[in-house]
């Protein structure tokens, strides 16, 4: 796993790349103070609150004040509103709505988020996502009656977005971190699409959107316990591609360069660097083989989004009527839950949203050296930024291998650099920004559909 480098000082332009500086402690020493709080007692008792109202079907009761989904969206509202009043108001609650009918909605039903904003202190149009869905279901997906706890699928989503709005909105970040409880996952990422197109429709510049999906069981159903290791899904190809996009990929590369996928490497690297005993494994499918999440509508918008999930999940605990079989106990009730495992995903969750928060926008480069020696890099320059680092590695390379830095006081309408006997055929580029505060963005890669915003085809010249 590779260093996440932080980095204050910046190296002259010249000669072969040399090695990484030291990383200062500030960045690390801020992020492990923010994330201390995290408690999975607390979860806990989150946990303990929503498997309280029965069921939280979505096409259960939306006006029952103790059961379903209305009386659970209720109490998330306030506690929401609760972490505002003690923050002086620096939660703005808002609860985006859409209806829908599909195959599991066949009469209709109207989706409500409960959705929690805390506005960026300098560059609030910047935001970072963090969701979970508050619904949840038995073996029968059109069951909206029986006790459906939900206690993991998604109590523990819940809980970690939840317990990242009662922390992080103690401090206070130059970008926008939004809390998003979801409702309508299980019948069709209804929640998801609704919070993705309330994003488009703000023009909001979303950086990442970072979705909890069952991050609260250490043990699977065969016995294997991992209580280590995280998993982390990603995108290679956007979800937003075209068929241009496509066809520019296949010549010059990008298929393993989305920026969902350069958001699993930061994360990564994040908790290596923080030392949080979580490993993450980084899984590069958009999502667990033929199954979805609620980040998945927001990689098809072109947001960078990824999903945490267990290392190893526990099938007679997910999707399952509440009862014993031959011995088998069936059910995703609390006291299947691990809260210390859950607590360690939830603080990298937390490090991860503060970290980006805290950063500059990420770059968008562009390389150069088709039949030359040297490799080019471009790109303009980002507010907030006091260096970049160019980085680079071999074409069949997971994680970066090789970095640069750079003062931005080089750069006036453009920043570039010069990789002298680099032949841009046999590496794939891409360059990540850093403050003054020592916070370093994700990294862009220098590749087509490389940059963290919606793609967009270049003008054809006439």
């Amino acid at each position: 796993m590779k260093n996440f480098a932080l980095l204050l000082a910046s190296v002259a332009l010249i000669g072969a790349a040399p090695a990484p500086a030291p990383v200062p402690a500030e960045p690390y020493a801020q992020l492990k103070q923010i994330v201390a709080p995290v408690s999975g007692a607390e979860m806990k008792k989150t946990v303990e609150k929503l498997v309280s109202f029965g069921t939280r079907h979505t096409l259960s009761s939306q006006t029952d004040p103790k059961r379903g989904i209305g009386a659970a969206q209720n109490w998330v509202k306030s506690q929401f509103d609760s972490y505002s009043k003690a923050c002086g108001g620096c939660l703005t609650i808002v609860t985006p709505e859409k209806s829908f009918i599909g195959e599991r909605s066949p009469k209709g039903v109207t989706v409500r988020d409960i959705v929690a904003i805390q506005r960026g202190t300098t560059d609030p149009n910047r935001v970072v996502i963090i969701t979970g869905h508050l619904d949840s279901r038995v073996t029968d997906v059109m069951n909206s009656t029986s006790d459906a706890p939900g206690a993991n699928d998604d109590g523990s989503g819940t809980s970690a977005v939840i317990e990242a709005a009662r922390v992080l909105s103690k401090h206070k970040f130059p970008a926008t971190i939004v809390y998003g409880v979801l409702t309508g996952e299980e019948q069709g990422l209804y929640g998801g699409k609704t919070l993705a197109e309330y994003a488009k429709a703000q023009g909001w510049q979303v950086e990442a959107e970072l979705n909890n999906d069952i991050i609260g069981n250490s043990c699977g159903s065969d016995g294997q316990c991992d209580d280590t290791h995280v998993r982390v899904l990603s995108e290679g190809v956007r979800g937003d591609w075209t068929p241009e996009l496509i066809a520019r990929q296949r010549s010059l590369g990008g298929f393993n360069d989305a920026p969902s996928r350069n958001l699993s490497r930061f994360v990564d690297s994040l908790a290596g660097s923080l030392g949080m005993s979580l490993d993450v494994r980084q899984i590069w499918r958009t999502d667990r083989w033929g199954r979805g999440g609620d980040h998945i509508p927001f990689q098809q918008l072109g947001y960078p989004a990824i999903r945490f999930t267990v290392a190893i999940e526990n099938y007679n605990w997910q999707h399952q009527d509440l009862r014993t079989e031959k011995g088998v106990v069936y059910g995703d009730t609390i006291d299947h839950m691990d809260f210390n495992y859950l607590e360690k995903v939830a603080k990298l969750n937390v490090a991860t949203l503060a970290a980006i928060a805290s950063a500059p926008m990420t770059p968008e480069p562009k390389a150069e050296g088709a039949v030359s020696t040297d490799t080019t890099l471009t790109w303009a320059p980002v507010s907030g930024a006091a260096s970049y680092i160019a980085r680079w590695r071999r074409t069949d390379a997971s994680q970066w291998q090789e970095s640069k830095s750079m003062p931005s006081s080089g750069c006036a309408s453009e920043c570039k650099t010069v990789l002298p006997h680099i032949r841009v055929d046999d590496w794939v580029f891409g360059v990540s920004s850093v403050g003054a505060n020592g916070f370093e963005s994700p990294v862009a890669s220098a590749v087509p559909g490389g940059a963290f915003k919606p793609y967009v085809a270049p003008e054809k010249k006439p």
